[in-house]
């Protein structure tokens, strides 16, 4: 290929904003509350594990999509077997519908909370399934229209939300609090804040869901050039997801006490939520909520269409190909988004913990189908033995297996 190809262009840095547009949600809006209760100086060793983590686990995933023919993760099974491929899309789709379950609670709150704190309107206090109801059913059908409709409106979106996500981190340096940083805890602390941790920023900096069209579009753009791309374009996006992401953390944990995380788990809001709430100042308490609502709504569109793409895949691979026609198809499209539209209504009525979500399903799926499966893959598939290392494979592994032993372990306990 010619040297020009491997510069960057418009296609790879539009894709580079989709990226970073699906992995800033929910997640970087809850990193604060669940890092903040460690202090400062474990986030910072957080920040040194996160680009290698997000960076070599994302782009195995993308090399595994490559390796099974170019396709979807749910067609898995043409490579490693109907059962393999199945338990991978079921483990897909669960990697991603908890996400979008999430994203329901976090929107309707996040809105209820603008509404009694900014507004003073308590409406929907006593309303909670009539706001649920509306906000669902207002980003369920966008998802409607046209996939590249849908893909354009969130690129759009992705750029005034990294910029308001800057000045926002830029704002709060005022109300700094300098005294975090004299607090150095024990080893043992830091490995407790870590492994604590560990659920939320896996899944902050997850943006698996699009990793499959990414892979897709790479290989179909470049050919023999695509793992090269696959590799540039992940690296940038992950630079600027560390920039953003941990500036942010870095900024709100500087400005709050830790009592002030453990109040903002217990309202189950965005920690940009809280800051509206409890710092009185005018351009925080209208500006917060809006990044809050703009992140999780480019979020949700990535998520949406994975975990719907797991859930037709598990349905497709239940039934034999020749029973689904392209009219079976239109239907399973159909009942799919009525299965969605009720169970996220219901989830966002009922208002879990959008942490424990996190801790206890999202981000262990999210480690297996990111951490645990393209190892797995790469060791097991001749086609991928060129990009074994040892040392980076290990690395990754662990992180999704000890992801996973954490969820376990608050679940057995």
């Amino acid at each position: 290929m010619a040297q020009a190809d491997k510069r960057l262009n418009l296609f790879d840095i539009r894709w580079m904003w989709s990226l970073f547009g699906t992995a800033v949600g929910a997640g970087i809006l809850f990193l604060p509350i669940q890092a903040g209760e460690h202090g400062f100086w474990p986030v910072v060793l957080m920040a040194v594990l996160s680009f290698p983590m997000t960076w070599l686990s994302h782009r195995a995933l993308a090399r595994f999509v490559n390796a099974i023919g170019n396709q979807d993760i749910t067609h898995a099974a043409t490579r490693l077997g109907k059962k393999v491929g199945f338990l991978i899309t079921l483990m897909y789709f669960f990697a991603l519908y908890p996400i979008c379950l999430a994203y329901g609670v976090g929107i309707t709150n996040t809105v209820e909370s603008f509404f009694a704190n900014q507004l003073g309107l308590h409406y929907f206090e006593n309303n909670r399934f009539f706001l649920a109801e509306h906000m669902i059913t207002g980003m369920i059908f966008v998802m409607l229209f046209n996939t590249k409709i849908v893909t354009r409106v969130a690129n759009a979106l992705v750029y005034p939300l990294a910029l308001i996500l800057l000045i926002f981190s830029l704002y709060l340096i005022p109300y700094w609090k300098t005294a975090m940083l004299t607090e150095i805890p024990s080893f043992k602390g830091f490995f407790a804040a870590l492994w604590f941790t560990l659920p939320v920023l896996v899944f902050s900096f997850n943006h698996s869901a699009i990793i499959s069209t990414f892979a897709q579009a790479v290989e179909k753009r470049y050919g023999e050039l695509k793992h090269y791309k696959t590799n540039q374009i992940e690296l940038l996006n992950t630079s600027f997801l560390l920039f953003f992401v941990i500036f942010f953390v870095f900024s709100c944990i500087l400005c709050l006490d830790p009592t002030d995380f453990a109040k903002a788990r217990a309202q189950n809001i965005p920690i940009l939520s809280y800051f509206a709430n409890t710092l009185h100042n005018p351009f925080i308490g209208y500006a917060g909520p809006v990044v809050a609502f703009l992140a999780i709504t480019t979020s949700f569109f990535g998520h949406y269409y994975g975990a719907k793409e797991g859930l037709k895949g598990l349905i497709v691979q239940i039934f034999t190909k020749d029973k689904l026609n392209t009219h079976h198809h239109r239907r399973i499209d159909v009942w799919t988004t009525i299965f969605f539209w009720i169970s996220i209504i219901a989830v966002a009525y009922y208002n879990p913990s959008i942490l424990s979500f996190i801790e206890d399903l999202g981000g262990p799926a999210l480690a297996t189908i990111t951490f645990i499966l393209p190892i797995v893959a790469m060791y097991a598939l001749p086609s991928m033995k060129d990009f074994r290392s040892p040392i980076a494979d290990g690395f990754i592994f662990a992180t999704g297996v000890l992801t996973v032993l954490n969820a376990i372990i608050n679940i057995v306990k």
